[in-house]
Parts: C-alpha cells; structure tokens; sequence
C-alpha cells in the first residue's frame, strides 16, 4: 500500500511540471551559412516583449517574434521564431532579395515595336507587333510615344494585322491560391508580359473607375475611366440623390469578363469614389490603348486588318522600343506601396532570365534557390508566390531574420534597404505603408521594415536602431487573429526596440 501511494506521489511529481516560456534558452552559433539559432537574451529586453505580447487579445493567435543583432547575427530575443507562418507580404522582401542578387539593380525591362514587312512610301506592307516583355510600368503615354516613333519614320497606314506579343511569360496569368473574390481588384491583377498601368503606382493591368456626382436627382452619378478604353463596359447603375443623403457606391469587375458594374447612390453634393479595377486578359487591354494611339497620330490600319495575340517572328526588324526604370527605380512603387503585381512579375522574369521559362514555378525556384544561398532552411519554408497573397506560403520568423541579416554585405544592399518603407514619414514614396504608423520618436524614421497583411495575417519585419546605437533586425508575425487590429501591437514592439538600451 505504501508503495502504491508512493508511486502515484511520484508520477504526480512528474506530470505537473511548470509552464516555461518557449524557445528561449538554446544558444548555439550564427552566421551567414547556417540557419542555427543563437538565443543570447537580454533580460530586460525579454521582460520588455514578453509584457507586450502578453495581451489578451492574443489568445488563439498563432504568434512568432525574432529578434537579432545586426551586427552578429545573434538572435537575441525568439518566441516561436521556428514556427511556420503565413508572411503576407513581408513575401515581398524575399521576392526583392532574389531579384537584385539575380537581376541585379540596374536591370531593365524592355518593350519593343517591330514588323514583318518593310516600309514602302507611306504604308508599312506587313504586321506591326508590339512585343512585351513583362514592364509593369507602361503607360498610355508610351504607347503614344511608340505611335509618334512610327509617325516620324513616315508610315501613315498599316496594310496588315496589329498583334501583341505577350509569350516572354507563360499564358497562366493568376498565381495558383489567389481567391476568386480577389480577382477584380488591382491586389489581384493578372499577369502578362504584354501589359498597361493606369497611372505612376503601377498597378499594371488594372484601369481607374471614378463616379462623381451629376446634377440631377433621379439620373445617374457620371463614370470616368482611365486611360480611355473600349476594352471595358461600364454598367452604370447608380442613381443621384438629393444632397445630403448617404452615399453609397460599389464598383466591381463580372468574373471573366470585362463589364464593370458601378452601383449605388450619390448625392449632389458626394465626394468622389474611386477604384482600381482588375481587367480580364490584360494583353488585349494594351493592345487597344496601342490602337487608340495609332489612331490619334493618323496611323490606320486597313483591309481587312484584325486585331489579335500572337507571337512576333523571329527575323522581325525593330522599329521603336523602350526601356524600363531600373529594378532599383522600381523597388520603390513595389516595397514602398507593396504593389502585388510586381511581386508576381518579377517572379516569372527572374524565371525567364535563368531558366528560359517565364512560369510562376521557376521564378519560385529561383527565390527559393537565393535565399537558401543566405541561410534561410529550404526545409521549413513553402513558397507559392512572390507577392504573398497566398494563404499557403510558409516562413517562421527566425528565417526572415536570418535573410535580413545575410544580405547586409551584399552591393546591392542599400538599393533593398532604401525600398524599405519608413515609419511615419508622410511622404508615400518614402513612409509607404508606415507613413501613418509609429509617427513620434523614437520610432519615427528609425523603423524601416515591410508590413504585410491578409485576413486574419499581420507582419512586420525589418530594422531598427536602438537608443544605444545598435542596429536590430526584427521579424514580428501573426496569423489566425480575429476582432482587433495586430499592428498596434507591432507598432509598440518596434517602438520599444527603438527606445532600449542594452
């Protein structure tokens, strides 16, 4: 009887052992070619983050937290930094690392305009082509520069077909887990090689819908589109109100087809709505802004002319072509204001330019292949895209820390740095997506990182330099958070890395 009661007095001994904190005690060595993790803490910065994570609104929330010395790559603070989460885009700043080590921060994307034929007085005798190769940062004004090019060399009309060439990518133009309901927003616009922007954000592929008021009640609100376009239908179904009444205006793509429908109330006196729509087929969106073009420089197609896709020969002569921004000049749009679609066209070029195959799948091997080459453990990531709408990539913390460190030595690393966006510098083009968040110091323009954010997924990770000096890495993410905003809790993460002292 004794004994009995001895071993369940001893087995009570063992179960009940104290909760401890997790992954805060294995120390092992850091560097650019390991992925091992050195936990050296601070014991009072631990009680700093422990304290802030330690909200209730927390609970159920899946949470990792690294924290490293830029300077040796130390992590000096982890708290399930080995669990795999959902980026977002903070995606983005693996996508970026690839490209410049791949592409390198001068490179350029190229348009070309060329024919089959050959010019006879003022007719050019053959197909005209324009060719893409994947510049997200088109605009109406270079088509129209493309049309006074032609105009200069004399031709006045085209006897032949006027067709866009968008085979430098594959014809798969939505990356594998994006949502359908995302599809008819600029987030999620498709990709072509052969593409247009609105407007100097670059949100290729994608038109600008306005509704203003007119002036009678009972008719309807006025809808503006640019660039102008035969490409898209609006539907207009809104109705004018008296002022002062709410206004309340949708504005939506049909799936798989280009009618926008614009609906809902506008008062007399409403402000203007205005949305980024996602065009179906973006090639044949850029081909009739091209067409549009020709036409206002006086250059016809006729007989029985079509307008189509097709693939330019090989023996075609070149006869106007542009050059993009540098990816270094680009970095900026894409990282300040996480322009997914740059995200998603520098995956299948860097697919293109080092396997021959502008597919998601090999733009994806390629940034999977860099960032190993940092240090990152290609065992515990999955990557589906490089924008970070997908709800199926997967990187703990303590790898994008180990990226952020890795890179500092590299050339081109001031180019990715300065991409950065700023805390709360209101400037977009500088602040980004931080220009409203942490605005006093220590943290306003200390903080440089890449935010990121999907239903129920929030992170942020970048840099920061404390109140002594030392310049950390951080890499803060959320996942499966319902009812509250995460980035409050990041903001005082990063805010306190900014005002420690070690």
């Amino acid at each position: 009887m004794a004994r009995t009661l001895f071993l369940l007095i001893l087995m009570a001994m063992v179960t009940f052992v104290p909760f401890t904190t997790p992954e805060k005690t294995k120390v092992v060595e850091a560097s650019k070619e390991t992925t091992e993790v050195v936990v050296s803490q601070s014991p009072d910065l631990q009680a700093k983050i422990d304290a802030i994570l330690n909200d209730e609104r927390l609970q159920g929330t899946s949470t990792g937290v690294s924290i490293r010395n830029a300077d040796t790559g130390e992590v000096l603070y982890s708290y399930y930094g080995d669990m795999r989460l959902h980026p977002a885009s903070n995606m983005k700043l693996l996508t970026t690392i690839a490209a410049l080590e791949t592409l390198g921060e001068d490179y350029q994307f190229t348009t070309e305009v060329l024919t089959d034929g050959s010019i006879t007085g003022n007719v050019l005798q053959g197909n005209l082509y324009i060719k893409g190769k994947g510049d997200p940062t088109l605009l109406e004004k270079d088509f129209d520069q493309f049309a006074k090019d032609l105009k200069a060399k004399g031709i006045q009309q085209i006897n032949g077909n006027l067709i866009g060439d968008d085979s430098w990518y594959d014809d798969i133009r939505l990356s594998q887990d994006l949502n359908w309901s995302d599809e008819s927003y600029y987030t999620g616009a498709q990709v072509s090689a052969l593409t247009l922007s609105p407007n100097e954000d670059y949100d290729a592929g994608t038109v600008i819908v306005e509704v203003t008021p007119s002036t009678e009640v009972g008719g309807k609100a006025q809808v503006k589109v640019t660039p102008e376009t035969d490409y898209v239908t609006i539907l207009n179904n809104t109705e004018m109100v008296a002022a002062g009444q709410s206004k309340r205006i949708s504005i939506e793509r049909e799936h798989g087809t280009n009618n926008i429908v614009v609906e809902g109330v506008m008062p007399l006196n409403g402000t203007t709505s205005r949305s980024w729509v996602a065009v179906w087929e973006p090639t044949g969106y850029a081909l009739d802004v091209f067409k549009k073009s020709l036409k206002e420089q006086g250059i016809a197609l006729v007989g029985n002319a079509d307008v189509k896709v097709g693939v330019t020969p090989e023996n075609a002569t070149v006869l106007t072509a542009k050059k993009s921004m540098t990816l270094e000049d680009l970095l900026i749009p894409f990282m300040k204001l996480s322009n997914n679609g740059h995200g998603e066209t520098l995956t299948k070029e860097m697919g293109k330019v080092v396997y021959g195959e502008g597919s998601w799948d090999k733009g994806l091997q390629v940034i999977e292949e860099v960032i190993t080459d940092f240090g990152v453990n290609g065992d515990t990531i999955l990557l589906r895209d490089g924008s970070g709408m997908s709800h199926k990539n997967m990187i703990p913390a303590n790898e994008i820390t180990q990226l952020l460190y890795a890179v500092q030595d590299e050339s081109w690393y001031p180019a990715f740095e300065q991409s950065l966006p700023v805390a709360g510098e209101s400037d977009r083009l500088v602040g980004g997506t931080l220009r409203s968040r942490m605005t006093s110091e220590p943290a306003k323009g200390n903080v440089k990182a890449k935010t990121g954010s999907l239903t129920g997924v929030s992170t942020l990770s970048g840099y920061v330099t404390s109140a002594d000096g030392k310049k950390l890495i951080f890499s803060i993410m959320f996942n499966n958070y319902l009812g509250f905003s995460a980035t409050s809790i990041e903001n005082s993460i990063a805010t306190t890395l900014a005002g420690h002292e070690f």
